[in-house]
C-alpha cells in the first residue's frame, strides 16, 4: 500500500500509552499499534528505500535492565535507514535525524582530527551553518565540557571538537499534514538537506574498524 501518513488514531494510541505504559494497555491495543503506527512506518520505509536504503524498525520494548524507569514500552516508533537517517513518530509529532550518533573510539578520533584540520574542519563549519539556516538542529548525543585531550581550549572550532559525534535533527509538531503524503515529503526534504553532512562523515570518518 502507498504511504498516506499517520491517522489521528495513531497519535491517540501513543497518548494512551504515555498515560498507561503497561502490558495490559499494550495487549489491549496491540492491533492498533500494528495497523495504525507500524503499518504506515513500513509503507514509508518501502517508499524511501530506493533513495535512502532499506529501513529497520526498532522493537517497541524498552531495555529496562539498567534503567530506573521500568516502563516496558517506548512511547515512540523509530526506524533507521541503511544509507543514513532516522525517523521517529510519537504523540509529539514526526522527527528525522541523520549523522554520527554514538561513534566508536576510532570514529571519534577521526572525527576530531578532521574537525581540527583547517581544510576539512572549515568545510564542516560551512555545512553546519547551512544546515542551521535551513532550520535543522545540529548537536551531539554527548559533549565534553572542555577541549578533548590533545586539543587546545581556544581552538577556533572548539564547539565541534567537544562533540562526541554530530547529529542533524528536525522535528515537526502535530498537524493535519501528518495524516497525508506530506509527511513523507518533509522527511525526504530533510534527508536530502542532510546529505552534505553525511558525505563529509563518509569522507573523513567512515565506519569503525574495531572488532565488535
Amino acid at each position: 500500500m502507498a504511504f498516506r501518513g499517520w491517522p489521528a488514531e495513531a497519535i491517540e494510541f501513543y497518548e494512551g500509552l504515555e498515560a498507561d505504559n503497561s502490558r495490559t494497555y499494550w495487549q489491549a491495543h496491540k492491533q492498533d499499534y500494528e495497523k495504525l503506527v507500524r503499518g504506515p512506518m513500513n509503507e514509508l520505509l518501502s517508499e524511501l528505500a530506493p533513495e535512502f536504503g532499506e529501513g529497520k524498525i526498532f522493537r517497541p520494548n524498552r531495555d529496562i535492565r539498567f534503567s530506573r524507569d521500568k516502563s516496558p514500552y517506548k512511547t515512540a516508533i523509530g526506524a533507521t535507514l541503511a544509507r543514513g537517517g532516522y525517523i521517529q513518530f510519537s504523540a509529539d509529532g514526526l522527527a528525522s535525524g541523520s549523522g554520527l550518533y554514538m561513534p566508536a573510539r576510532d570514529q571519534l578520533a577521526r572525527f576530531r582530527a578532521a574537525v581540527a584540520d583547517d581544510k576539512s574542519g572549515k568545510k564542516l563549519v560551512d555545512i553546519v551553518a547551512t544546515a542551521r539556516r535551513s532550520g535543522m538542529e545540529i548537536s551531539a548525543h554527548d559533549s565534553l565540557k572542555t577541549a578533548p585531550k590533545g586539543y587546545p581550549k581556544d581552538h577556533p572550532r572548539i564547539e565541534l571538537l567537544r562533540y562526541k559525534g554530530i547529529i542533524a535533527w528536525k522535528q515537526w509538531p502535530i498537524g493535519a499534514w501528518l495524516g497525508t503524503k506530506k509527511a513523507k515529503d518533509r522527511v525526504v526534504t530533510f534527508l536530502r538537506a542532510a546529505g552534505p553532512l553525511n558525505k563529509w562523515l563518509d569522507t573523513n570518518v567512515g565506519p569503525s574498524t574495531l572488532p565488535d
